[in-house]
């Protein structure tokens, strides 16, 4: 349902999406869609972890709980502090474990006010935006091969398949002082933003979600990529959330 501004310039629809695919035996992403306050969220319970699904669940609890009405520097520090605050409970529950457990989960969100948005993210979980036929990835990694990467040892094409391509380096979680990287960007009418947890990006390269992410509205281009990522074996949990600027 489109959700008009403040300022009522601009307007956006959304639908997201979130499957466990065809390997795992539970769900451990987990997805928020308020497009009634223009806020937006994956987050990806980190795999091979105890209890990724409760790491992604909180942190999804707790932006249902971020406030409309406010200013944009207060809505972002009630964020942040949100998440903060996350961090420091995954940590005092992975102590409380008998084992040295890391509970853990990756995080991108997307804000929309007046004709800006806000970005935020923390690991491997990724932001894109398609304008005019062209697809930009927003969001940067945390992880393993995009140091790989600025380090010149290997190229964007083999990170695809390389065997470091689940380590991550920075989650909620996973670290004592968290610090979310965020940006800001004017949007304009036509724009599509996609949302979307690594389970989508293992099967779909960027080369290729560029004219995938030009199908259908937003209801249709979801459920398309998911049905995409489930044709090619979809080994990890996939999560989707596109948002058309309108």
């Amino acid at each position: 349902m489109p959700s008009p501004n403040k300022a009522g310039r601009l307007s956006w629809s959304s639908h997201g999406i979130s499957d466990t695919g065809k390997v795992r035996r539970h769900n451990e992403d987990s997805m928020l869609v308020r497009p009634e306050m223009g806020l937006w969220a994956v987050a990806d319970g980190m795999g091979g972890h105890a209890k990724g699904d409760v790491a992604s669940q909180m942190i999804v609890e707790t932006l249902r709980k971020v406030h409309e009405g406010t200013t944009l520097s207060r809505c972002i520090d009630d964020i942040e502090d949100r998440i903060i605050e996350v961090n420091t409970r995954l940590l005092e529950k992975a102590k409380e474990s008998a084992k040295r457990i890391t509970i853990g989960s990756t995080l991108v969100i997307l804000l929309t006010f007046d004709r800006y948005c806000v970005y935020m993210w923390v690991g491997d979980s990724r932001l894109y935006r398609a304008r005019g036929g062209a697809l930009s990835r927003i969001t940067t990694d945390h992880s393993q091969v995009e140091l790989y990467i600025e380090q010149g040892l290997i190229s964007r094409e083999e990170a695809q398949s390389h065997p470091h391509g689940n380590m991550i380096t920075r989650a909620v979680g996973a670290m004592d002082e968290l610090h979310l990287d965020m940006g800001i960007q004017e949007m304009g009418r036509g724009d599509r933003y996609l949302l979307c947890s690594d389970g989508l990006t293992k099967h779909i390269p960027d080369m290729e979600l560029q004219s995938e992410l030009q199908k259908g509205n937003t209801t249709e281009c979801c459920k398309h990529l998911i049905d995409l990522v489930l044709s090619r074996g979809a080994g990890d949990n996939v999560t989707a959330i596109v948002v058309d600027i309108e």
